[in-house]
């Protein structure tokens, strides 16, 4: 077909409505392949290739209009030994806990991000993540450290500013934990390199996800991969 043809066949079709070429097939967003979002509309999405991956992606959408639309994304690491199923997840092993989950609270060395509307905890000199399996403080936020809760086996938050200048709590193993499964598994700010089981951002987007985040919407984060067992629609 000369391309003059081409151009005129193509202004037919758009006058006709067809769509162009590739539209039709393109995928539905993430969050709509996903067996459930949560409820709310927010969500964050944190995906890695394979169980075995230590990076990927995370990506905050909202839910407008009946539809799933992506706020922002950002690049992300994960446990320095990958991914593993949450509810066989043991604590120890450096491994980050797909799922899906909600965000309690955020916290952080730093003040709240302009705008922030969750609820925020000011990390201080006697804060503490408590992870002592035999403390009634599992996976709890301590402000001081109780007596049970032994530092040896517990995170002091402040010694870590430059994570944990803004964070969000991942509700992994929190509302009724489970003795040896993990606790203090949050979204925050990078370090150096793969977590401890977390999922980390950037700094910068760590505080855009803050200043996005709105508790009355509801927003979870589901963590998985792209296929498998674990993959992050299977949540």
């Amino acid at each position: 077909m000369r391309p003059g043809a081409v151009a005129l066949a193509s202004l037919s079709l758009l006058l006709l409505g067809a769509a162009p070429a590739g539209a039709a097939g393109a995928p539905p967003p993430l969050p709509a392949r996903m067996r459930d979002t949560g409820g709310g509309t927010q969500l964050v999405t944190a995906v890695a290739a394979r169980t075995g991956s230590t990076s990927g992606t995370v990506t905050w959408w909202d839910r407008v209009g009946g539809r799933w639309v992506k706020a922002g994304s950002a690049s992300a690491r994960f446990g320095a030994k990958g991914l593993v199923e949450g509810t066989k997840r043991r604590q120890g092993t450096g491994t980050t806990p797909t799922g899906l989950y909600d965000l309690p609270f955020a916290f952080g060395t730093g003040a709240a991000p302009s705008g922030t509307r969750y609820p925020y905890r000011a990390v201080r000199q006697s804060s503490w993540w408590c992870e002592d399996n035999d403390s009634r403080s599992y996976n709890r936020w301590t402000d001081p450290r109780p007596a049970d809760c032994r530092a040896a086996e517990s995170e002091h938050l402040v010694s870590y500013p430059a994570q944990y200048a803004h964070a969000l709590v991942i509700g992994f193993n929190y509302r009724t934990p489970v003795r040896g499964r993990g606790a203090g598994i949050f979204l925050h700010v990078n370090g150096r390199g793969a977590t401890a089981g977390c999922v980390s951002v950037p700094a910068a987007d760590m505080r855009r996800i803050l200043r996005w985040a709105d508790p009355a919407r509801g927003p979870h984060i589901a963590v998985g991969t792209t296929g498998g067992a674990t993959a992050v629609t299977r949540y």
